[in-house]
């Protein structure tokens, strides 16, 4: 098609999906905000399989998660090998799912939207090669997503990309990342602070595995919190004794391994009350960070995102305690999920954003390589 522009928008939606850079900005414009895409999102970078189809239009259509929690169970943490296999097995499936359920076709899907990282490299291969072998064989475009970003952006799902109170602060806090990021548009980020060894879900694994709670740890240390007492231990708020805005979970871990040796043999009580004392000194320490990165860039709007950000304490905290709006994800959407990558593939495909047949994956990836849109 040579000329798009003189092309009815409909009739060269395709067209544009393949040859971006040559539509003018007023056709580009129309196709921005006017014409449906729908996107397959595909999640794979770690223990999760997720995939979802969203509208561009409509929104979120359906979505479907396969957790392999019970597969690591036994092994206190994620196996790589393990969790590259059972995206083998589960991804195909999940796919007729997703559109069994949205009631479309193949032939219906726009784009694909897949994790390019960071993650475990063997899970990535599997869900980029997936993606580019069925966006080939369809004749559409597929793109990575950055695994943070889609995290960054999945509380705006329901919301709306045109609500963001520019610029903000972001809290990415999972098992593998802990972030506070200054979003001051979409892929233009600067990192203000992060974990100098483990990240806060880590932390909250590994200890959970010392008291004998199994994985994954956050959940399991938040259930007996409820129920310890929380003023019986003390520990420490770790790197809030001095400026700064980076994180350090590692010796939090440390101090509750110290406290459980000296309780030797441990009860039931003892597990409640030391679960309670790590999850407030885990959360005091992100919500003082929090505050500090509000204060610092004058932002009025912090997003929380991440495993992590599903904590009960954690979101009464950071809302009582922060001069600003504080925003997250439905609890669905708050650990891995093909949702969000969907989203973030639609706002990055829809700005223009293309990328080879080629099979990529980065398990390291920082934010600020990103291309802002």
């Amino acid at each position: 098609m040579a000329n798009c522009a003189a092309t009815p928008i409909a009739d060269c939606h395709r067209w544009w999906l393949d040859n971006p850079r040559q539509v003018d900005a007023t056709v580009r414009g129309a196709f921005l905000y006017h014409v449906p895409m729908l996107v397959l999102g595909i999640e794979s970078s770690c223990d999760e399989t997720g995939l979802a189809l969203y509208d561009s239009e409509l929104g979120l259509l359906t979505q479907a998660l396969h957790s392999q929690v019970a597969l690591h169970a036994d092994y206190g943490g994620v196996v790589p090998e393990l969790a590259s296999r059972d995206h083998v097995r589960k991804i195909t499936p999940l796919t007729h799912r997703v559109l069994e359920d949205a009631g479309k076709t193949l032939n219906d899907l726009d784009a694909i939207a897949y994790t390019a990282g960071p993650g475990l490299m063997g899970a990535l291969l599997v869900g980029a090669s997936f993606a580019k072998s069925l966006a080939w064989s369809l004749n559409i475009p597929a793109l990575g997503i950055h695994h943070m970003e889609a995290h960054l952006l999945a509380p705006l799902i329901n919301r709306g990309a045109q609500d963001l109170g520019l610029p903000f602060v972001a809290l990415l806090v999972s098992g593998g990342h802990t972030q506070l990021v200054h979003v001051k548009g979409l892929g233009d980020y600067d990192i203000l602070g992060e974990s100098v060894d483990d990240a806060a879900g880590e932390a909250f694994d590994k200890t959970a595995k010392l008291l004998g709670l199994g994985y994954p740890g956050g959940p399991k240390i938040a259930a007996e919190a409820e129920r310890g007492d929380s003023k019986r231990f003390r520990f420490p708020r770790p790197m809030t004794d001095r400026p700064g805005l980076d994180f350090s979970f590692s010796g939090l871990k440390t101090y509750a391994l110290n406290t459980v040796q000296s309780l030797a043999p441990i009860n039931q009580q003892d597990i409640a009350d030391v679960s309670a004392a790590f999850e407030i000194a885990a959360v005091d320490t992100l919500v003082i960070k929090c505050r500090r990165a509000i204060e610092q860039t004058g932002a009025t709007q912090l997003i929380i995102a991440g495993g992590v950000s599903a904590n009960k304490r954690l979101r009464a905290e950071l809302e009582e305690k922060l001069q600003a709006e504080v925003v997250y994800a439905p609890l669905d959407l708050c650990t891995d999920n093909g949702a969000m990558i969907a989203y973030a593939g639609a706002l990055r495909l829809r700005s223009g954003a293309r990328e080879t047949l080629g099979i990529h994956a980065r398990p390291r990836w920082p934010m600020t390589e990103l291309t802002p849109i």
